[in-house]
């Protein structure tokens, strides 16, 4: 059985960082590309991040780029979402998703996902 979960949410002020992961079991981990999305109170789910399977290329949105780093370590199942200066419109609770590709996923090929974690950017 797949699962995504997540972990590393919390609660920071503006300016800080948090780093959030994604531990994967009942699949091929290895041949799944990963992605990061979030979804703040009344808006729509966004893509922010994505890292292929090999974990040799990675693409951000343009609201994360410069200060979100994702990566992923493939003996141990889990990507990473190192995230700094974090500012209040990153509020949202976060979701990992895994796509049955080796590259770059688009959207629709997202097939799997966890229950997301909730980050809080406050002061």
């Amino acid at each position: 059985q797949l699962q995504l979960v997540e972990s590393g949410g919390g609660l920071v002020h503006p300016g800080g960082s948090l780093r959030l992961s994604c531990l994967a079991s009942g699949f091929t981990f290895e041949n799944h590309a990963i992605g990061w999305f979030r979804q703040a109170p009344g808006k729509e789910r966004e893509w922010i991040s994505a890292v292929s399977a090999s974990g040799r290329a990675t693409e951000y949105a343009d609201s994360v780029k410069g200060r979100f780093t994702i990566s992923r370590d493939n003996a141990k199942n889990t990507v990473s979402l190192q995230m700094n200066n974090l500012k209040s419109e990153d509020t949202a609770v976060y979701y990992c998703a895994a796509a049955p590709t080796l590259g770059l996923p688009l959207i629709f090929e997202y097939d799997s996902w966890g229950q997301g974690t909730q980050v809080t950017v406050s002061s």
